[in-house]
């Protein structure tokens, strides 16, 4: 999508992706090493009662989804950071992640005619539609000074 195209108070959505134990269980070895993410037997006994993806991993997940849905064909070219992070759910082997992200505010830089910046919420809700992840995410987008809205 187009920095043009992304409107306040538009909600783009990303159809379901499973999430893959091996892959999950791989991200964490190599991330985020914590037992609860790592070792299936040991986390069977610990307070999830098995298994529970890195936070990390499905900020990941979100990311891609963002990607696909919006940001490959557009002039994003970074952002500055995250205003709020919440995992609100543990996310599990098998669980079927869906996005909502829905644009909050969008405006030309004061300083820049050429910086688009663009606020939104990435909401990923599981196969139950229980919120798993909660960000307010800032991008910043290349524009044609002459076409910006």
């Amino acid at each position: 999508m187009k920095y043009n195209e992304l409107q306040v108070g538009v909600v783009i959505k990303h159809p379901p992706i499973v999430v893959n134990e091996d892959e999950m269980v791989e991200f964490a070895k190599r991330y985020d090493p914590q037992w609860f993410h790592v070792d299936k037997d040991q986390a069977e006994e610990g307070r999830w009662g098995g298994l529970i993806a890195s936070g990390w991993f499905t900020c990941g997940i979100a990311m891609r989804m963002v990607v696909e849905t919006i940001l490959h064909d557009s002039e994003s070219f970074g952002s500055p950071g995250l205003e709020k992070l919440r995992w609100l759910r543990p996310v599990r082997p098998g669980d079927a992640l869906r996005l909502e992200a829905s644009v909050t505010s969008k405006r030309v830089s004061s300083t820049r005619s050429d910086l688009g910046v663009v606020r939104w919420s990435w909401r990923l809700f599981n196969q139950h539609d229980e919120e798993v992840l909660d960000m307010d995410v800032t991008n910043m987008f290349k524009l044609d000074p002459s076409t910006a809205l």
